[in-house]
């Protein structure tokens, strides 16, 4: 009796994560910059709440929030070029009139995640994530300083530094830019053109793709369908998955960010292509079909 109550419980407890995924997942994607590391972080949150004493957790989305954002924190800290940001009273105050009026909010909500991919090797750990959480996800500074362990004051610079790093990109400038880079790769991609592809793609471009990428593209490589493998790295060798084979994937906009998507024949997306670039180049495509699980699905336009 007491093996089928935790049985249920366990249960239970998957489905309340389940419908919070998303939205971990989102916050982790911004904080990191990757769906392939938001994954990590999700599954080590995941973990985390299994192994936790759920009759203390009072707030299971404050928790999960906590707990997402400091794995972020930790992942983040791991990485080599890191950015010492222990002692608050060392960071440049900001003047405290910060707080933008409507429309401001509005236009930062629209184009926060675009200028977040440009500077986000700029930004340290903490800068990043009381930015994602304030802007993006309207927390108030008084629950990101607990998650940042930091005091509001300390909080709302952290915010600050990040957000005046935003405003010196040309946001406007950059969307343009990077979808006319990915109409030119779809272009020639679709055209067989492999010199143009390879002046488009960085020498070390990195190409991932999840299972239902690979399996949806090797399903459909006889009618056109790119050659995808889990992983690739080069130019040359991201040129050829693609060269002779787009024709059933068209620009779309994923969250504000241009970016491309396989189009089914009900006008359903079963795949994105998050497109990454610096300058003018694109440095990463990231290829998911995880569409219905993520915020992907209800941000794609076209």
């Amino acid at each position: 009796m007491a093996l089928e109550s935790t049985e249920r419980t366990h249960v239970d407890l998957g489905a309340e994560f389940t419908a919070r995924r998303a939205r971990l997942h989102a916050i982790a994607a911004r904080t990191l910059g990757s769906p392939w590391h938001a994954d990590d972080a999700v599954q080590e949150t995941w973990l985390r709440l299994e192994r936790a004493d759920r009759a203390g957790i009072e707030n299971l989305d404050a928790w999960l929030t906590t707990v997402v954002s400091r794995v972020c924190i930790d992942m983040l800290r791991q990485r080599a070029a890191r950015r010492d940001e222990a002692d608050a009273d060392a960071m440049e105050s900001l003047a405290a009139s910060d707080e933008a009026g409507p429309a401001e909010a509005a236009l930062r909500a629209d184009d926060l995640a675009l200028a977040l991919q440009v500077v986000l090797d700029e930004l340290g750990p903490l800068e990043r994530l009381a930015l994602v959480l304030h802007d993006a996800f309207a927390l108030p500074y008084d629950e990101v300083a607990l998650i940042v362990e930091r005091t509001p004051t300390a909080a709302r610079q952290l915010a600050s530094r990040a957000r005046a790093r935003l405003r010196a990109v040309d946001v406007a400038t950059v969307r343009e830019r990077q979808g006319a880079a990915i109409d030119a790769f779809l272009r020639a991609a679709r055209e067989g053109e492999f010199g143009d592809l390879l002046q488009l793609l960085d020498p070390d471009i990195e190409l991932r793709s999840d299972d239902g990428a690979v399996a949806l593209a090797s399903s459909g490589a006889e009618h056109g369908a790119p050659l995808l493998e889990h992983r690739l790295r080069g130019a040359d060798a991201v040129a050829r998955v693609f060269a002779g084979r787009a024709r059933l994937a068209e620009a779309v906009v994923v969250e504000g960010i241009p970016a491309a998507a396989y189009i089914a024949g009900g006008g359903d997306a079963r795949a994105v292509y998050l497109v990454t670039m610096r300058g003018d180049r694109i440095i990463r495509i990231d290829v998911r079909t995880d569409v219905p699980d993520t915020p992907y699905a209800a941000q794609i336009s076209r």
